[in-house]
């Protein structure tokens, strides 16, 4: 059973990328789980606060969910054609200190996906969110690319997925991201 954290990268309560996160977590194939997690309670990364106070607990939390988890899911919007602040701010916070970068990032399966109200999806937070990973050693999987476009339009009111269309391609998405993190862990059914 491959044991994935999901984190939205929105702090918004109506947050279209944290609806696609809920709608990831209930289309894992059978036998694997997704956790979800939010960046509320991370605050603004400061060193002087890192250097007198050490890593704030919010920080510590998801930093060692990301070290328990088969893989991570970036589920991430975009703000003026890139990466949110608040998410690349987390996981500012989440490789500190820089000696602790190979125990939580190294090698560890990532993925990444995202909604938006335009028309062209999350395509350039995403190819930036790319740099990132590298320089943190991830084992980013590029197996498929989902960009929800005109997110208002696929999700109804309460934040569901009511688009049969992407309902499918994000069941396809998490049944190959689950293959891959099985197979790069080694991990058996």
């Amino acid at each position: 059973m491959a044991k994935l954290i999901g984190i939205s990268g929105s702090l918004r309560r109506g947050s279209f990328n944290t609806a696609l996160l809920h709608a990831a977590a209930q289309a894992m194939p059978d036998g694997s789980e997704l956790v979800v997690k939010t960046l509320h309670g991370i605050p603004l990364y400061d060193g002087d606060v890192e250097a007198t106070d050490g890593i704030p607990p919010a920080v510590a939390a998801i930093k060692e969910a990301i070290v328990a988890a088969d893989g991570v899911l970036l589920v991430t919007p975009e703000y003026n054609n890139g990466i949110p602040g608040v998410f690349k701010n987390a996981i500012d916070w989440i490789s500190r200190p820089s000696a602790d970068i190979k125990r939580v990032f190294g090698s560890k399966p990532f993925a990444v996906m995202g909604a938006s109200p335009g028309n062209f999806g999350t395509t350039l937070s995403q190819t930036a969110w790319l740099p990132v990973l590298r320089t943190l050693g991830t084992h980013a999987w590029f197996g498929d690319r989902l960009m929800v476009s005109r997110a208002p339009t696929v999700f109804d009111e309460a934040g569901a997925l009511k688009d049969a269309a992407t309902q499918e391609h994000l069941k396809r998405f998490m049944l190959g991201f689950v293959d891959f993190v099985e197979r790069s862990t080694g991990f058996r059914r």
